[in-house]
């Protein structure tokens, strides 16, 4: 079923899992995984990777793994045998230890995996390499202050106090996103004295290049795909940007004649992401009653194992490759999964051949398309590359011939290509999932939206109109009653709270609490909020509170998942993490899909639910397909999380 030709890196996955030396410890009352890490010395990371479920709290008597013989700081081989140690002070940042060491982010990131868990904090000792820090340093740089860029089109701006990124967006005419596509370092933060890259607009015959290009290179962001859109008898200003998911600014951006109104038949651009639902049931299918085992399909798997790089390699070095590679054990770990997902359709008896390659990819490149143009003309569909850039190339060359290509794990990607099917729901789809939820069930909306959050406020203000909005300082701080006010009886009061500030949280939730003697509510945030799992901020108050929040997966407590779990533990030694999950999930929805007897975009029709995720998929404008499987969860006061009804 499974034509192998992977056999080196299953050998080396496997030496990893079986190696894999461990204790078990009871936790006790009052324990949290950073003790129980310094006691064992080793990182929370360790601990998490092995045990992965622990990231969303820990019980006393419940039974953690350790891992044994795990040096207490992690060995970084330079090329002079020397390391520097640095520990974190106080309001310290990556971007100004990666500054003060000449070295990059990423490098910090690779050299000390426990920070992809803990973030940064006060305290932990960084392992900084003299080898990353000679190999960072560029050959020739650029002083902007003295050496103006010949294009004159890109700016360095320095931020200063109280400055925001919407401020220095609107000063360059430009956007906050894409202020942010040009600097990524600053999503999540806007240090003060950080020299942003700004690229003004340039006439629309420019090449485009990528956002993140180095200083000094022109970068354009891709001219926005737009589709025509007939408008249908009875729709109207107020009911098509909420049909379509696009602001009543951006269809008028796009269509000028609106100024004249709104009418029947008229032919409108809207953007191409734009997404249609064709599933109008909402109901959960079971693909596994409809099979059809007759008509033999081919699935191919492109994954990033890049290969090439260890060819030259000692042994030790692709061992170290294998610990401190995060992509590379991504990748490993989804192909676990994947192999998983295999094994059970073997196990069906589904009449499916599986096909594996190097797609030996970067983040703008791969070797999938030429593979595609030899290898795998008669697929039936395509599972990969991972990066969104190579996905689209890919679909791009199989489109003639209606090959489905499914993105597994992207979630920033635009559209084109009616083959492209993204199985990983977009940031906005689960904000928009968690709103519709929060409409049907008649809520009163409030948020609080840190300043620091512009693009948070900018998209509630553009696509959730009814919200009302808590005046908040840029220090984060408010009074009680800018949130009393807005309280409503007789209806669940929702308070989306936007800030990762633990004073900010605090200070909302404490007035949340009081209010619920007299008010019905519950909170709300729209994405991951890491400054909640500090033990600062208890979690008997979100409990109290029913935190909801919208997610790509959910804990699964059926008996299927407890046998995927115990077949996975059984054949890899470790407990499935999410990519290992994610990578059975995506490849068995594909199997069933390819197995109903009909064309693969005829299946869409059907929702899946496999261990952790749900495809829900919904047609774009463009053509291809966007997973809309969202979940809204929410706390339980037994410290459980569950799916809200």
């Amino acid at each position: 079923m499974l034509k192998k030709g992977m056999y080196i890196l299953v050998f080396m996955f496997s030496f990893l899992g079986f190696a894999q030396n461990y204790v078990k410890h009871t936790v006790a009352k009052g324990e949290t995984i950073t003790q129980i890490a310094q006691k064992y010395k080793v990182t929370p990371y360790d601990i998490y990777k092995l045990n992965p479920d622990s990231q969303n709290g820990i019980q006393p008597k419940s039974v953690l793994l350790i891992p044994k013989s795990i040096p207490s700081s992690p060995k970084v081989i330079s090329a002079s045998g020397t390391t520097k140690t640095h520990e974190v002070k106080l309001k310290e940042t990556l971007y100004s230890i990666s500054k003060q060491y000449n070295i990059t982010i990423e490098d910090i990131e690779k050299n000390n995996l426990f920070l992809a868990v803990d973030g940064l904090q006060p305290g932990q000792k960084l392992i900084i390499s003299s080898a990353t820090i000679k190999s960072n340093v560029p050959k020739k740089t650029i002083d902007v202050a003295k050496k103006p860029l010949e294009n004159k089109m890109a700016i360095a701006h320095e931020v200063l106090p109280k400055e925001t990124k919407y401020g220095i967006a609107t000063k360059y005419g430009i956007t906050v996103d894409q202020l942010e596509a040009m600097n990524p370092e600053v999503k999540d933060n806007l240090p003060i004295g950080y020299k942003l890259k700004i690229n003004k607009s340039l006439p629309s015959n420019h090449t485009s290049k990528e956002a993140n290009a180095p200083f000094g290179e022109l970068v354009v962001k891709k001219a926005e795909r737009t589709v025509d859109y007939t408008v249908k008898q009875g729709e109207t200003m107020y009911s098509l940007p909420k049909m379509l998911g696009v602001s009543e600014q951006k269809l008028r951006e796009l269509n000028p004649i609106l100024s004249d109104g709104l009418r029947d038949g008229m032919v409108l651009k809207i953007p191409s992401s734009t997404v249609f639902n064709t599933n109008t049931n909402n109901q959960t299918s079971n693909l596994l009653s409809t099979l059809n085992k007759k008509d033999k399909k081919e699935l191919v798997l492109f994954l990033p194992f890049n290969i090439t790089k260890f060819e030259s390699d000692s042994l030790n070095s692709v061992t170290n490759k294998l610990k401190n590679d995060k992509f590379l054990n991504m990748t490993l770990d989804f192909y676990s999964g994947a192999l998983m997902a295999i094994d059970s359709a073997k196990t069906l008896g589904l009449n499916v051949d599986v096909r594996i390659f190097d797609s030996n990819e970067s983040k703008h490149s791969t070797d999938a398309v030429e593979i595609a143009k030899s290898k795998i003309q008669n697929a039936n569909a395509v599972i990969g590359p991972f990066y969104s850039d190579n996905a689209e190339k890919l679909a791009e060359a199989l489109q003639d011939k209606n090959i489905p290509v499914i993105s597994p794990l992207s979630k920033d990607y635009e559209i084109s290509y009616p083959n492209l099917y993204q199985s990983f729901p977009t940031t906005n789809s689960q904000k928009n999932a968690i709103f519709n939820f929060m409409h049907a069930k008649n809520g009163n909306i409030i948020a609080i939206v840190d300043p620091k959050k512009e693009s948070s406020k900018k998209y509630l203000q553009e696509f959730q109109k009814d919200t009302k909005f808590v005046g908040i300082s840029d220090k984060g701080g408010f009074v009680s009653d800018s949130i009393k006010k807005y309280l409503v009886k007789d209806k669940m009061n929702y308070v989306v709270l936007e800030s990762e500030r633990e004073g900010t949280i605090f200070t909302a939730t404490t007035v949340l609490l009081a209010a619920k003697k007299d008010y019905q509510v519950q909170l709300v945030i729209l994405e991951p909020n890491a400054t909640l799992d500090f033990e600062e901020i208890a979690v008997s108050r979100l409990t109290k509170l029913n935190l909801l929040f919208p997610s790509v997966n959910k804990d699964n407590v059926s008996t299927e998942a407890s046998n995927f779990e115990m077949a996975y533990k059984k054949s890899n030694k470790v407990l499935p993490n999410t990519f290992a999950t994610r990578g059975f999930d995506v490849t068995f929805d594909t199997l069933l899909r390819l197995s109903q007897g009909k064309s693969f975009d005829e299946t869409m029709i059907s929702i899946s639910e496999q261990v952790e995720n749900k495809f829900d998929y919904a047609k774009s404008a463009s053509g291809g397909y966007i997973n809309k499987g969202i979940y809204i969860l929410e706390y339980q006061e037994d410290l459980t999380v569950k799916e809200a009804k």
